[in-house]
């Protein structure tokens, strides 16, 4: 927890790593266990006396192609300014360029403010390229078969054929 009225006054910059299980909803989305989330927080108050966080996340992490269902490697990052806030009233009231961070108290929980960052830049589906993609399933599935019409075997349609008025075979 971070007292953001006071970073923002001082001019904080806080830089860090995290790896991706360390954080519970995050944890959801990935595929393994491991990679990597780079972090940089700078406080700052605007000519407005707003205070403000800018925030650049950059990460690399393992999620489940939608596809094939197989691990695949993921490359975010993004990069946003927050208004620190205390009301819904105060956020209405920010400019189109900030986005409000509605906090409860002066202190803010930063793991919390990374994590929300990170699910809102992660792709809601993801998937290897097409051609990798359909090597994957084809190694799984059966050879497709053409189907030889002069097999000997009846067709089991042609009873219907019978039962159609003008056609008596």
């Amino acid at each position: 927890m971070l007292d953001v009225r006071k970073a923002a006054v001082r001019g904080l910059s806080i830089s860090g790593v995290i790896n991706p299980f360390d954080l519970l909803r995050f944890r959801s989305l990935l595929a393994e266990n491991h990679g990597l989330i780079s972090v940089d927080l700078s406080f700052d108050r605007d000519e407005e006396n707003r205070h403000l966080i800018e925030v650049s996340v950059r990460a690399e992490f393992v999620v489940t192609c939608q596809r094939c269902l197989d691990p695949l490697p993921e490359q975010v990052s993004c990069k946003n300014t927050l208004a620190v806030v205390w009301t819904d009233e105060q956020a209405a009231h920010l400019p189109r360029y900030l986005e409000p961070l509605i906090v409860d108290e002066q202190s803010c929980n930063l793991w919390n403010l990374v994590e929300e960052e990170l699910i809102l830049a992660t792709p809601q589906f993801s998937y290897h390229d097409t051609e990798d993609c359909k090597k994957r399933i084809e190694a799984f599935s059966d050879p497709v078969s053409v189907d030889d019409s002069g097999d000997g075997r009846p067709n089991p349609f042609n009873v219907l054929r019978q039962l159609k008025p003008g056609e008596k075979h």
